[in-house]
């Protein structure tokens, strides 16, 4: 395999904090990635058996994990600790969180069942991809976002507060806050309507 890093004695884990290429394969980050999927799994089991008892597991899965936020399980993430869910934010079936970068979700979002936010990126080289070299960008919904089921977003979004995105549109680039998205690419229709009206 190519020698990648040459003189960069950071651990994998630090360069993928930092947003630089590093080896997706490493031991100690697949430790991380099995602890993130045993409570992924044991949070699925205590809601099952007791809702009501389930959220110190979710707790310790998610990095930060606002008063009344709640995901319904089942949840799939890289490690859960680079994700952050604001107060009375609501997570459907199905979140699919790869947070290889941080993840920040803002109070009050409501998140539809299937939804992706996705920060890993890989090189279009062959040869880097075949040596599993990865990086990530980190995405951030501001407060009040919906996101509806099925809803993709790539690498390195931002979405406004207030904003809403249609069911099954995978959102590309950034979106302003108080606007409705649709679409693949999501596109921005129109503003959103007025509380009054």
């Amino acid at each position: 395999m190519t020698e990648y890093f040459v003189g960069d004695d950071r651990t994998n884990r630090e360069r993928m904090l930092a947003g630089d290429l590093y080896i997706a394969d490493d031991p100690d980050l697949e430790r991380a990635a099995n602890r993130a999927v045993r409570l992924a799994h044991e949070y699925l089991n205590a809601f099952v058996a007791d809702p009501s008892t389930s959220r110190p597991v979710l707790a310790e899965l998610i990095g930060e994990l606002g008063e009344g936020a709640f995901i319904k399980p089942p949840l799939f993430v890289d490690y859960g600790a680079h994700i952050s869910i604001g107060a009375g934010s609501f997570v459907n079936y199905n979140f699919t969180a790869l947070d290889v970068a941080q993840i920040t979700i803002g109070r009050d979002c409501q998140i539809g069942p299937n939804v992706q936010l996705l920060t890993p990126t890989h090189p279009l080289a062959a040869r880097p991809r075949r040596d599993k070299l990865e990086a990530a960008r980190p995405i951030t919904l501001g407060d009040n976002v919906w996101l509806g089921g099925g809803v993709i977003v790539l690498p390195g979004v931002s979405i406004g507060d207030n904003t809403v995105v249609g069911a099954g549109a995978v959102v590309t680039k950034n979106l302003p806050a108080n606007v409705i998205a649709v679409g693949n690419p999501a596109r921005v229709v129109r503003a959103l309507p007025d509380d009054e009206s």
